[in-house]
């Protein structure tokens, strides 16, 4: 006669499993598609200092291998979403019609950001539409410091459109976090830092637009009057530089340089 143990017998597996609790997580229940990656002690340290939401959705257009998006995911300071999904927060999209702004702080504190991680190549059959959130923003004038895109007016990386929204809303430290896992990283602020600065200065998303639309228009008077003067790009001692467009922005900015230098360290 077969001795029995409990529900060991035949199908007493499955009922053993049926009868588990699922175990909750609180990533699934919030919709994101999350992974183990880079160890659960880095990624928790990662959380920790970064003390921020960050989500990306990832269409897949980008080399693995050179996307700042799928690097920030892989050191699990960033996670992604699916089509569809909504992100309670502020979400970069060109099909917003605002401008991230300081005003923008307290959602990005409390809710997070979010970027959408597409080939600038591809733009046109990106679905934007199935990506939304609660706080669609564009991001003004800046210029990309990455490798791939290095001087070109708007074509930012990821990591580059993470740490332009944190530093606008007043969260500097945790932009240049972001920016010191990549070699290349610091280099995004200092292009920009004139720019940036004024941004950070405005109050709400109108005064963004006309902080960018005069620095625009300057700029553009600016180099109108240059095509008119001999300009050797090979002088280091010449008064104008070629080849960067936030100098000038820069030079305006001096008078105030040393304070925001100090605020820089409290954000």
């Amino acid at each position: 006669m077969p001795r029995h143990h409990g529900n060991k017998g035949r199908g007493g597996k499955n009922r053993d499993r049926k009868n588990q609790p699922r175990n909750s997580n609180k990533s699934e229940q919030e919709g994101y598609s999350v992974t183990c990656h880079g160890g659960e002690e880095e990624e928790e340290q990662n959380k920790n200092e970064m003390n921020l939401d960050l989500a990306m959705w990832d269409l897949g257009h980008c080399d693995p291998k050179k996307c700042s998006g799928r690097k920030l995911y892989r050191l699990g300071m960033i996670k992604t979403l699916r089509l569809q999904q909504f992100f309670p927060g502020v979400v970069l999209s060109p099909i917003a019609t605002k401008c991230v702004s300081p005003a923008d702080k307290e959602a990005v504190l409390e809710h997070g950001a979010c970027v959408i991680d597409c080939s600038w190549a591809r733009l046109e059959e990106t679905p934007f539409a199935k990506m939304k959130g609660a706080y669609p923003r564009l991001l003004p004038y800046l210029v990309a410091a990455n490798p791939i895109n290095y001087g070109k007016p708007s074509k930012l990386s990821c990591v580059e459109a993470f740490a332009a929204t944190l530093y606008i809303v007043g969260a500097k430290h945790e932009a240049k976090m972001l920016l010191e896992k990549f070699s290349w990283g610091h280099s995004f602020i200092t292009l920009n830092k004139g720019l940036l600065k004024k941004y950070a200065k405005c109050t709400d998303s109108d005064e963004v637009k006309k902080a960018e639309e005069d620095y625009l228009s300057e700029e553009l008077s600016r180099r109108n009057n240059d095509k008119n003067k001999d300009v050797d790009p090979f002088d280091i001692d010449s008064d104008l530089e070629c080849g960067n467009p936030n100098r000038m922005c820069e030079e305006s900015d001096s008078s105030d340089e040393s304070s925001d230098d100090d605020d820089e360290d409290d954000s």
